[in-house]
């Protein structure tokens, strides 16, 4: 017999949902993985002797790509009851739809289940009560009833009629909270950056505590906000286009050999001239047409340096926090890294002694436990800018020694205003003209940070204020030159 237990008839089937030995193996082995599944098999069989064997036909139609239903005819009597809760659910639209999110998934499968706990329960109240009133009828039916009979069968088959309605109402209720159980899991898992091929590679309980974190803490509120600064930082990519020239809005200084204006190029064809064009061309300080075009991209690594200070935990409309803002525009960094080849290192900081390095190499994959690990830390504390950008800029110094490579780009995003010594700002320089980075700067829900003669505007390069925290377009342009 395929597909269940022996049965108490000749040729009957124990399982509504026939499976090849793959898909009972997989149903076997998701059982053994999932305590939730053993638990919920345990409960119902208290009340419901067969309610294991309706565990495994709900698995089955949710995991096959194409599920069928025995005849009812060929099920034994005992498990009649779970041959009509799932008819009435593999019947029902919302199962459909819910089998979009869980065919040849097994996790998802065993999440759905799951998810339909509080509706199963309820179907197999119903598709008891279905059959008993049926019961009821055909024995009120007999030759010998009297008009009470007849009473009694109507009044019996329309409480069957009743229980079958309340029971297909319940698959339709239950399959629509599972499907939607799992979209907005599976748009968590999304919004953090984990690939449908990431989760189908992890274990069972693995893939469940990380639903359950993603679900349960702090991260889950920023899943929104992460999910648009991805959408538009990849639209900014599209958009970009390295070294154009752009329209020509002005004159401004560089190094710049191909756009120089005339009057240089006279200088340069003066002999007496050619040392003061190349004293002028080693400072970058020779006049250049400027445009409005797309800068070309650095080719460094890529850091971000989150203010993780207390000031930062402030929301803005829609409750959004300062600290939510900064991060989901550093995750959006990492990914623009990633798919440029380049390296990314998050430094958390906060006081001057308090400073966390999360690195993601290009060429290996960033772990979704290092990348969550990197979101949630908070430092708490003051602010210092010195002590993140010191250790951006031997990072970089690292790396331009170790592998040559220049052009590194840093991103401060902070909502606060501190100062530097002078000492310090002169290393700074030294540095930057050495290494070619530049410093892009946001002040994340803070324009006083963003003013005009501030600290944080003398460091920058490029400066921007965040003031809409529900907005991630404010650092649209981030993505268009890093």
């Amino acid at each position: 017999m395929t597909g269940g237990q022996p049965g108490t008839g000749p040729g009957r089937h124990t399982r509504a949902v026939p499976a090849d030995p793959a898909d009972r193996m997989a149903w076997r082995d998701t059982l053994g993985q999932s305590a939730g599944l053993r638990e919920l098999a345990a409960e119902l069989t208290a009340r419901h002797p067969h309610a294991a064997d309706l565990l495994a036909d709900v698995f089955l139609a949710a995991y096959q790509v194409r599920p069928r239903l025995r005849d009812r005819a060929g099920m034994d009597a005992s498990r009649l009851a779970n041959h009509r809760v799932v008819t009435a659910l593999v019947a029902s639209r919302e199962f459909a739809d819910l089998r979009r999110e869980t065919a040849g998934d097994p996790y998802a499968a065993a999440m759905a289940v799951l998810a339909q706990a509080s509706a199963l329960r309820r179907m197999l109240e119903h598709a008891r009560d279905a059959a008993d009133p049926a019961g009821r009828a055909a024995r009120a039916r007999r030759p010998d009833g009297a008009a009470a009979g007849h009473a009694a069968a109507a009044a019996a088959g329309a409480a069957a009629r009743q229980a079958a309605s309340a029971l297909r109402a319940a698959a339709r209720t239950g399959a629509a909270a599972a499907a939607e159980a799992l979209r907005q899991e599976a748009a968590l898992t999304r919004a953090w950056g984990v690939g449908p091929g990431e989760l189908a590679r992890l274990p069972f309980a693995e893939r469940a505590r990380l639903a359950e974190r993603l679900r349960t803490s702090r991260l889950a509120a920023w899943a929104d906000l992460i999910g648009r600064f991805r959408q538009m930082a990849s639209g900014e990519r599209a958009r970009r286009t390295e070294h154009a020239t752009g329209e020509l809005v002005g004159v401004t200084l560089g190094d710049d050999l191909t756009r120089l204006v005339p009057s240089e190029l006279v200088h340069l064809g003066l002999p007496q001239l050619r040392a003061v064009f190349a004293a002028r061309y080693a400072a970058g300080e020779l006049m250049r047409y400027d445009s409005q075009g797309e800068q070309a991209t650095g080719r460094g690594a890529v850091i971000a340096c989150v203010d993780t200070s207390h000031s930062m935990l402030v929301s803005g409309p829609g409750g959004v926090t300062r600290e939510a803002w900064a991060k989901a525009c550093a995750l959006a960094l990492l990914d623009q890294a990633r798919r440029a080849g380049r390296d990314f290192v998050g430094i958390l900081f906060s006081s001057a002694d308090r400073l966390r390095v999360c690195r993601f190499p290009a060429g290996q994959p960033a772990a979704t436990a290092d990348v969550l690990a990197f979101a949630e830390t908070f430092l708490g504390g003051g602010t210092s800018y010195q002590a993140p950008l010191t250790a951006a800029s031997r990072l970089l110094a690292e790396e331009f020694d170790g592998a040559a490579r220049a052009r590194g780009d840093i991103v401060l995003l902070t909502d606060d205003e501190c100062d530097v010594t002078q000492e310090w700002t002169r290393g700074w320089q030294r540095a930057k003209r050495r290494l070619g980075f530049r410093l892009f700067g946001v002040a994340v829900g803070a324009p006083r940070a963003a003013a005009a003669g501030s600290v944080l505007d003398a460091l920058c390069d490029n400066l921007r204020s965040v003031t809409d925290l529900t907005d991630p377009r404010a650092a649209a342009d981030l993505f268009r030159v890093i």
